[in-house]
């Protein structure tokens, strides 16, 4: 089983921050992979930072996803900007925040759903199974 950790990032308008992969025509929520020996709360700091270029803390956990599909467990986490500016990377071809009811059509259906889920603002995360393509899916499928 792997894990992936991602953060939702929110302005102070409840605009959520988001990255449109170089990858393919897609944007998403900063985050990736837990690394071998790394906890899943700073990945999400480190692939803000690689993706986004933003230092970044952990507020709290908002979810944790399963997708069996690819038999991954995905840590989402809200987290405030402790200092930096929005830029490209590598891995991101464009940063923009957006609004919640205004969100690019290409935005990736399982994000969408976390994002929804960090805005209701639980006191406890939310435990979910998410099936459907997933971002590789999508790519096969697009001939990238």
């Amino acid at each position: 089983m792997r894990a992936g950790a991602f953060a939702v990032i929110f302005d102070a308008a409840d605009r959520v921050l988001l990255c449109h992969r170089r990858d393919i025509d897609l944007w998403n929520l900063p985050g990736g992979f837990v690394e071998d020996g790394e906890s899943p709360w700073d990945a999400a700091v480190r692939e803000v930072l690689e993706e986004v270029g933003l230092e970044t803390e952990i507020t709290r956990l908002t979810g944790l996803y399963y997708k069996p599909g690819s038999d991954e467990v995905v840590f989402n986490f809200e987290s405030r900007v402790i200092r930096g500016t929005p830029t490209t990377s590598d891995e991101a071809d464009a940063v923009e925040y957006f609004a919640v009811d205004a969100l690019p059509p290409n935005t990736s259906p399982k994000q969408i759903e976390r994002i929804a889920d960090a805005l209701t603002r639980l006191p406890v995360p939310y435990l979910k199974v998410q099936s459907g393509p997933s971002i590789r899916d999508l790519i096969a499928a697009r001939g990238q």
